[in-house]
């Protein structure tokens, strides 16, 4: 059996900011009731955060819950652990509606960090992404450029992004063109 790569295989493009190869992350896409304590014990027990609130991320180091909708996460887990934390969720929440799916190996996982991430970022998705609106921990599930993203923001002001495999290299292009071209002062 083959080792597993990123989709980007360590991939970097620098300019104004730098866009980066996220790496391998466990992702699962979990539906079902959010304010069910089930499944908020569920959650926790396998990303080690609470279900986050709306739009929001609780990430670190890897791990952590992103809300989707408002029957979905997207929780996050070290890449050899996702097989395991979705038959944890499944287990935990027998008997109950829901669904919990390992999506890691459908998706695309980028980073782009530096002083003008949220420019670079603000070029390619319909979201104001100012600081008075945008900061840490919030989530946004939109469009970037001509595809469907999802991002958020972490401490340091690094913009996390997940996309679909398919568009992959779609979404790394339009963020290193558009870091090639700088920020525009806006922010």
């Amino acid at each position: 059996m083959s080792d597993p790569v990123s989709f980007y295989m360590g991939r970097v493009a620098k300019g104004a900011v730098t866009v980066t190869d996220a790496g391998l992350q466990g992702m699962i896409t979990l539906r079902g009731d959010l304010a069910n304590a089930k499944v908020k014990a569920a959650v926790k027990k396998v990303s080690g955060v609470a279900v986050p609130a709306v739009r929001k991320a609780v990430v670190t180091e890897g791990r952590g819950a992103a809300w989707m909708s408002p029957d979905e996460l997207l929780i996050l887990v070290p890449y050899t652990e996702a097989d395991e934390a979705v038959a944890s969720l499944s287990a935990a929440l027998k008997g109950l509606h829901h669904m919990a799916v390992n999506v890691s190996d459908a998706r695309a996982y980028i980073r782009v960090e530096g002083a003008g991430a949220a420019e670079v970022m603000a070029k390619n998705a319909p979201v104001d992404l100012s600081p008075a609106a945008f900061g840490a921990g919030d989530f946004r599930r939109t469009r970037l450029g001509q595809t469907a993203a999802a991002f958020w923001q972490d401490d340091a002001g690094a913009f996390h992004v997940i996309c679909f495999r398919s568009v992959g290299d779609y979404a790394f292009d339009l963020l290193a063109q558009s870091a090639k071209d700088g920020p525009v002062g806006v922010f």
